[in-house]
């Protein structure tokens, strides 16, 4: 296959991404890699590297780069709430650089996933989205991720016993902790900054509803990021409802981490991503 290095404009920044072109393209649909923060093109323990040329080998064309302010693209720093147009003209660069591109899907992880999930919608270009661990952190969010899926497996920890009988425990500190999280957990917030000034859980679940396109969720099993878009997911019927959709694939690695920080772990969600995308470009 070829890697081949490529500089794009957006807003007057120049962008710099690597382009996999498999010798011969056997699927209508490629890929834009976008990158959350704090990351660039080549991901947690070159993750991003590895699955581009996996899913090249397989012949799915991937565009894999870093958006303004971020690795070596020119531009501001930002958030993953705008990346917009960094997101397009990679999507028009992958079209006009492929020919045998027709559509394209996008596969983010954490931030990324949510700045796709944004983005999509607006692009009928765009036919599925692969997202993995999507982020939807709010103070209040994390706080009661942590209350439930950490301190209550706590308590039935043999090891936090242990140090409990041997006095080795730091029960202020430990009561302290649980308190802030506690009063975080009740708090109300919302982003004043933003035009539409939601909490971002249900900025994500519309922006994830009114995609037209299939989705292929990627859920780490011991991951609180995971497990906090999960619990927001479960406070909504609609959005429980698309997630048990037919368009919509979720495949959980109980066993991994947030960003799939083992070699087995990458391969399992390389092997996942690239099977969903020659079925749907199929």
């Amino acid at each position: 296959m070829d890697e081949t290095p490529i500089i794009f404009d957006c807003a007057g920044a120049s962008l710099l991404g690597v382009l996999h072109r498999p010798p011969r393209a056997s699927a209508a649909v490629g890929v834009v890699l976008v990158v959350g923060g704090p990351q660039y093109r080549v991901g947690s323990h070159r993750q991003f590297v590895l699955l581009a040329r996996e899913l090249a080998a397989a012949g799915i064309p991937v565009l894999r780069f870093d958006y303004r302010g971020m690795g070596d693209s020119g531009g501001a720093v930002r958030d993953f709430e705008d990346v917009d147009a960094d997101i397009g003209v990679a999507v028009d660069t992958l079209l006009s650089e492929v020919d045998a591109v027709r559509h394209v899907v996008l596969w983010g992880l954490c931030d990324a996933a949510t700045a796709n999930a944004f983005y999509a919608p607006g692009d009928p270009r765009i036919v599925g989205q692969v997202a993995a661990n999507p982020w939807v952190r709010t103070v209040e969010g994390a706080a009661q991720a942590y209350i439930k899926h950490y301190y209550l497996r706590r308590l039935l920890s043999a090891e936090l016993w242990r140090k409990v009988f041997n006095r080795e425990f730091d029960a202020r500190s430990a009561i302290a902790d649980f308190v802030a999280k506690l009063r975080q957990s009740r708090a109300a917030g919302t982003d004043a900054a933003r035009t539409d000034a939601r909490p971002l859980p249900e900025r994500l679940r519309d922006a994830q509803l009114r995609f037209a396109g299939a989705t292929l969720l990627i859920i780490s099993g011991q991951d609180l990021t995971a497990k906090e878009y999960l619990d927001r997911v479960a406070e909504s019927p609609p959005w429980q409802d698309w997630l048990a959709a037919p368009a919509t694939d979720v495949q959980r690695l109980e066993a991994a981490d947030h960003t799939f920080s083992r070699a087995a772990w990458r391969a399992q969600v390389a092997t996942i991503t690239r099977d969903w995308i020659l079925a749907l470009s199929a």
